[in-house]
């Protein structure tokens, strides 16, 4: 819009005509009257004069100049005004999607928790004070500009913790040590349920060799919304098993997780490395309205894939990082711990997660022979699941039957 708007700028102000039909321009002396929607630009002969055939006066090209450098002085007039409306019209659009932010900071940030709701309020009420009563529309903007800068300040300047008073489940992180093709593996999650809430923890210390990793696989587990998802990476070690990562967040006892409040910093980031029968297990046959699919990963560099969540592990053991729902998340995390050369390009679908697989089958990373809801159907994993149970082939009996198997 601002192109078209210059492009008029400058045809108005190249040429002295360009607003004759749009200006009325009348003398009265000398018997001359001029009407400029009936101007045709026929030249005199001596080329200083201009007919006006509908009647049939004649103005000086200078006399006609200078009404006409009036009607563009008025056109400048009103581009200014417009692009100065423009202006300010998203100067206030940035700062209402500021403030909407900020707003959201105290309410779930601010230290005080009892305290929030009336910080944010109180906030809230200050914008509303300098957009209504403030005279000045500079001195307003400037006001709300300096204090959303400040609460952004605070906000920055807060930082994740190791040591909190954290849910069970999410107590111990896990962290390994890598000699030549040798892993070992602390705090591996392998708890026994007997509902979603109520189990005994239960941890492990794993050593893999790294000679019999085969490949790997990517479970998608689901619930309700068809625009959200959560992956879950496992590693085949033959012999050895399966080990599955899941990145997640931290919540502290009695904390629910908010998907608003996953915006700001309200959970640490959390990878949980577990048995199959832990991870997979509990979202099939314990949490209620939850679908989780099984796919196998065409990835051709599972070694270095796993060795990047290895890295991860290890990084985030030493200092912790926040949770974003949409910065740091489940799926976006992923493709951050991996090499920037490496990394798969950028994909709406890596924040609406739901439509993930459909991503992964597109770019061939899953099997790609069947239809794609075909594939997503067999792929469907809860009733095989149940009805392995605590078994412990638990990992072969999911398997059966699906493309790659």
């Amino acid at each position: 819009m601002l192109f078209l708007i210059l492009k008029y700028w400058s045809f108005v102000t190249s040429s002295p005509f360009a607003l004759a039909t749009t200006h009325r321009v009348c003398r009265k002396d000398k018997d001359v009257v001029l009407f400029a929607e009936d101007i045709s630009t026929n030249p005199s002969p001596d080329g200083n004069r201009i007919v006006i055939p509908d009647s049939q006066s004649v103005c000086h090209l200078e006399q006609f100049r200078h009404y006409t450098s009036m009607a563009v002085e008025k056109t400048k007039g009103w581009l200014v005004r417009c692009l100065s409306f423009l202006c300010s019209a998203l100067t206030w659009l940035v700062l209402l999607i500021a403030s909407v932010w900020a707003f959201g900071a105290l309410w779930f940030d601010f230290p005080r928790t009892s305290e929030q709701p009336w910080v944010a309020l109180a906030f809230g009420l200050t914008v509303l004070f300098m957009v209504v009563l403030v005279r000045s529309r500079w001195r307003a903007k400037l006001i709300i500009a300096t204090i959303i800068l400040v609460i952004l300040g605070w906000w920055l300047s807060q930082q994740p913790r190791q040591y909190r008073n954290w849910k069970p489940e999410v107590a111990l992180t896990a962290h390994a040590e890598v000699e030549g093709n040798i892993v070992t593996l602390f705090n591996v999650r392998n708890f026994e349920y007997r509902t979603e809430t109520d189990f005994t923890p239960h941890y492990e210390t794993r050593r893999l060799d790294l000679n019999n990793l085969r490949g790997m696989d990517i479970f998608i587990n689901t619930w309700g919304s068809p625009f959200m998802a959560h992956p879950i990476i496992s590693y085949d070690f033959g012999p050895q098993g399966h080990l599955c990562f899941s990145i997640e967040t931290r919540p502290q006892r009695g904390q629910e997780y908010s998907a608003l409040g996953g915006l700001y910093r309200q959970f640490e980031l959390f990878y949980v490395v577990a048995d199959e029968r832990d991870v997979i297990r509990l979202r099939t046959n314990f949490r209620k309205g939850e679908d989780t699919y099984l796919y196998r990963l065409n990835g051709p560099k599972v070694r270095e894939s796993f060795l990047e969540y290895i890295s991860s592990i290890n990084e985030l053991h030493a200092t912790p990082r926040w949770y974003n729902a949409i910065t740091n998340n489940c799926t976006t995390a992923i493709r951050q711990q991996r090499p920037k050369s490496e990394r798969p390009k950028p994909d709406w679908r890596m924040i609406v997660n739901g439509y993930g697989d459909e991503l992964l089958y597109e770019r061939g990373a899953i099997d790609n022979s069947l239809p794609f809801a075909e594939l997503k159907r067999i792929s469907l994993i809860n009733t095989k699941a149940q009805a392995a149970n605590d078994s412990p082939d638990f990992s072969q009996k999911i398997r059966e039957g699906l493309p790659g198997e």
